[in-house]
């Protein structure tokens, strides 16, 4: 490693940064110096800017991964390096927004029936029950389980922020069989060595195959669980702020994308063609 990737991993560690921060963060300043062959000590404000080009125009990178870039490197030039010029973005070609695809309740069903190993079937229960990330599912801990106060604690969850959700008695049920038979210690759900959590590879690889194997057309993710526990406690009548809170969302327009997926909603919303006066229906001849 060397001494100026330490130093940004260090820098980042001091300001409290995630463990997903900091791989994400060193790994992206990791292709801009391959990009150029130099180190970034070396780069300057035009080559952060033809990078950023290089981004838009030839690779087409989301938005989300552009952002991802730029950040990186304005820590690492600001925090790290002590440079006294600015790192700003190039305008970025406005990105069409999508609304999320969700499943309904009976392909839920389907799926969590789908799942053949148990700890996975707790792992993605778990997931679409409380609404959790993937990384904050990952790194469950047997003690964040509070059977007496039936609820989560999900710990520092995006944003560093702690919150509890709930926790379903249906779920409970399958976690005590879950802990009897693979009785993790530390982790909830350990990885091949109980010292860590399962890999996130490997949950994002059970989850497509339980999606296959159920026969679905949509390929789950372990974002689209979380995004049904929004939308279908949105369908049941829960209020958008409640769900806001549930999912750790700072800010409320984050939830209320939900509303547009709900079809709730668009059922209950009349058309205009049927606020019309009734047409005559006498057959013309």
């Amino acid at each position: 490693m060397t001494t100026l990737r330490q130093r940004m991993i260090d820098d980042l560690k001091v300001r409290n940064r995630s463990s997903r921060t900091i791989q994400t963060y060193v790994a992206q300043v990791a292709y801009f110096a391959r990009h150029f062959g130099r180190s970034p000590e070396l780069l300057g404000p035009e080559e952060i800017r033809q990078y950023q080009v290089y981004l838009v125009n030839e690779r087409h990178v989301s938005w989300s991964y552009f952002n991802q870039a730029v950040c990186a490197l304005r820590f690492l030039y600001h925090h790290t390096l002590g440079r006294d010029w600015a790192v700003t973005h190039i305008p970025f070609p406005r990105q069409p927004r999508k609304l999320p695809v969700v499943l309904s309740q009976g392909e839920v069903r389907r799926f969590l029936d789908a799942i053949k190993k148990l700890k996975y079937r707790a792992l993605l229960m778990t997931t679409y029950a409380a609404g959790l990330r993937l990384s904050e599912v990952t790194h469950l801990r047997v003690a964040d389980i509070d059977s007496q106060r039936m609820m989560i604690r999900v710990r520092q969850g995006k944003g560093q922020k702690d919150r509890d959700v709930m926790l379903s008695p249906t779920l409970l049920e399958l976690l005590r069989l879950y802990w009897g038979i693979e009785r993790p210690k530390t982790w909830l759900f350990p990885g091949r060595t109980p010292e860590e959590p399962v890999s996130l590879v490997a949950v994002q690889r059970a989850c497509r195959r339980a999606g296959r194997d159920a026969g679905l057309t949509k390929t789950v993710t372990v974002r689209m669980l979380r995004h049904c526990f929004a939308t279908h406690l949105l369908e049941a009548g829960t209020n958008v702020r409640v769900i806001q809170t549930l999912l750790g969302h700072r800010s409320l327009s984050t939830t209320q994308r939900y509303t547009y997926v709900s079809a709730e909603t668009v059922h209950a919303t009349p058309s205009p063609l049927e606020l019309l006066a009734p047409a005559d229906t006498t057959a013309r001849r």
